[in-house]
């Protein structure tokens, strides 16, 4: 009789503790996603937009979390911000690693992809969801390093997603990769002096009244971003908006200042100056003329796929989000490839705290002791 007690007691201990043992067996050491990724809730009728960091220099890192917030708080858009991080360090933005973006599978409900990246090389369940986007023509939005946005040669694993990459030179189609299919152009070169000059939007002819300038005074749109280097004129339908006026820095270069001693005010212009041409010979250059186009529009196509809407600029690194015109520029943009009636003037005032970084290449070590938890940039 008792070793029925001592056994019911036995099973009985052994029922209440077994769940716990189980639970514990099974956690994996992982952030959740929602830490690995921000979102920011605007109306549910309102459209998603997914917006893809992952650059080493520009500081998207910052610069797309603003941006999200005034598209959620003054627009309602509900937004999506993923980062570049470390899986073994999940939850932890690291613009260095380039192998990893979580969260990619969001597009896959996306109305528009924002995509501010550089270098990136991805594996390819990562790289089907945006190749899934574009087949699909849906719009894009690409930000400065977008140009270049993938390098898959170099890759340290076999990519099936080499056509992306800003050096594919295998076919006629995809030559240039993402960059000049997508988005109308690759990685040149830096146009104006890098840290030096900045770059100031002037209407294209023709587009003086286009709605992506609805707002925005002539000369409002500013960064302290040089102007990128372009072939001109841009393929297919591509229609410059704004043309880049790259003007010199007027007051002393400081190191600590995140505009590195630019100003929007800085209105002197750069004389002519020598360079070697493609045939290594010297000749004077006119940085102003042409100008270079620095916010354009096109449709694109993957062979196979639907047509979709694109904008493209190469300013928007994190300082530059600091202008209000150039904010303006990019909401107003947003707005146009929902195709969705562009306000006259836009809210675009800042959304919390937004101190942003000035534009660097930093070592590994400043990211592993920074340990920028994506949760912070909210």
């Amino acid at each position: 009789m008792k070793l029925r007690y001592v056994l019911l007691l036995i099973i009985l201990i052994t029922g209440c503790t077994a769940p716990e043992k189980q639970s514990t067996e099974t956690t994996v050491e992982t952030a959740p996603e929602s830490l690995q990724w921000l979102m920011f809730e605007g109306e549910q009728s309102k459209p998603h937009v997914v917006l893809v960091s992952g650059d080493e220099e520009y500081r998207s890192e910052e610069a797309l979390p603003q941006l999200a917030k005034i598209l959620s708080k003054h627009h309602g858009f509900n937004c999506t911000v993923l980062f570049a991080q470390d899986p073994e360090r999940p939850g932890i933005a690291d613009p260095n690693y380039l192998h990893n973006i979580p969260g990619l599978e969001q597009l896959k409900k996306a109305d528009l992809m924002v995509i501010f990246t550089r270098f990136r090389a991805l594996p390819d369940d990562q790289m089907k969801h945006i190749d899934d986007y574009l087949i699909s023509g849906r719009p894009v939005l690409g930000i400065r390093t977008a140009t270049h946005a993938f390098r898959l040669d170099n890759a340290p694993f076999e990519s099936s997603y080499l056509r992306y990459g800003n050096y594919y030179d295998q076919d006629d189609e995809w030559k240039g990769g993402f960059g000049r299919l997508i988005l109308g152009e690759k990685w040149i070169s830096h146009h104006g002096e890098h840290g030096h000059q900045s770059t100031r939007g002037i209407a294209a002819a023709g587009a003086e009244n286009h709605a992506i300038l609805n707002g925005i005074d002539e000369g409002g749109v500013w960064g302290a971003t040089d102007v990128y280097g372009v072939r001109l004129p841009l393929p297919g339908d591509s229609s410059p908006i704004l043309l880049g006026q790259v003007v010199n820095r007027m007051g002393e270069r400081d190191e600590n200042d995140p505009l590195l001693g630019m100003r929007p005010i800085d209105n002197e212009l750069p004389v002519p100056i020598m360079k070697k041409n493609e045939q290594n010979q010297e000749v004077s250059v006119d940085q102003n003329d042409p100008m270079m186009p620095v916010v354009w529009t096109k449709t694109y196509q993957l062979p196979g796929g639907k047509q979709g809407s694109v904008l493209t600029t190469t300013l928007g690194a994190s300082v530059d989000l600091l202008q209000e015109g150039t904010r303006r520029m990019l909401v107003n943009g947003v707005y146009w490839l929902l195709e969705q009636e562009v306000p006259a003037k836009a809210n675009v005032d800042l959304v919390g705290s937004f101190k942003p970084s000035r534009f660097a290449f930093y070592e590994d070590s400043h990211w592993d002791s920074l340990n920028m938890e994506i949760a912070t940039l909210q």
